[in-house]
């Protein structure tokens, strides 16, 4: 029994997890991800356009925020004023997490 009281008290989260849960498990960015996982590059009003509710200073925050975290890039054209987002090689490599959830929430949530 104080071999199975030993591990329980030595579990510590890892920060890379830790990190990683604090930038998905922030409010739009799931959503945000998802979007451009499925519709590849969207300008701001597009993106805007799926993400119904979130804002348009708070999509500006967590767009700024994940291109810091290397999850999306923006790109900008010379010569125009157009400006898009997509997904990074690392934004893309979150695919089997994204399908891993909706697998979860197909099984589990209630929705219609």
């Amino acid at each position: 029994m104080d071999q199975v009281k030993a591990k329980q008290d030595d579990f510590t989260l890892c920060p890379k997890f830790t990190e990683t849960f604090a930038m998905l498990g922030k409010k739009w960015n799931g959503l945000i991800i998802e979007v451009l996982l499925h519709e590849h590059t969207q300008r701001f009003k597009d993106l805007a356009a799926h993400v119904e509710k979130c804002s348009d200073r708070v999509l500006c925050e967590r767009l700024k925020e994940l291109e810091e975290d290397g999850i999306v890039s923006r790109n900008t054209y010379p010569g125009e004023s157009r400006v898009d987002y997509s997904l990074t090689e690392r934004g893309r490599e979150l695919a089997p997490v994204m399908d891993a959830v909706h697998q979860w929430s197909d099984r589990w949530c209630g929705c219609n």
